[in-house]
């Protein structure tokens, strides 16, 4: 058992030292194609940032709550306006952050492996689960007239 805690341990990596908004920006990708961002220039890290209606505070509460629900995510730290998680696979820990835009109604995300030079999409697609999952419940929250 000590060996595989040992190279589960190693397969989570260190968390990276430059997470965290700043002046309202995320950290950028690295030329790596395992990661994602909201506020990326270019086309292979660039992703949709969650978009919502309303009050801002009660959009990012509803994601708040969505994440804490999924077994593959872990709360790490929380400002306002801001979070960030651990996203876990079977053998890695990937870093996911949302900052809450109120100026343009929309979550800017990122999400990057610590590990590795390709995630096989893995990123990308955990991205798109999280925003059908807060798009189904903003609607369930406030259905069409």
């Amino acid at each position: 058992m000590g060996i595989l805690s040992s190279i589960l341990t190693a397969c989570a990596g260190e968390r990276p030292t430059n997470l965290g908004a700043r002046d309202g920006i995320l950290a950028a990708c690295p030329a790596s194609p395992n990661c994602v961002s909201s506020q990326a220039v270019d086309e292979g890290h660039r992703i949709a940032p969650l978009v919502f209606r309303g009050d801002p505070d009660a959009a990012f509460a509803r994601l708040k709550q969505l994440l804490s629900r999924r077994a593959d995510t872990t709360i790490r730290e929380e400002a306002p306006g801001y979070l960030r998680v651990e996203l876990h696979t079977t053998l890695f820990v990937d870093d996911g952050e949302f900052l809450l835009d109120r100026t343009h109604s929309v979550i800017q995300l990122r999400s990057a492996s610590r590990l590795g030079y390709s995630d096989l999409g893995k990123n990308r697609s955990r991205i798109e689960q999280i925003r059908k999952e807060f798009q189904r419940h903003a609607i369930a929250v406030n259905p069409s007239p």
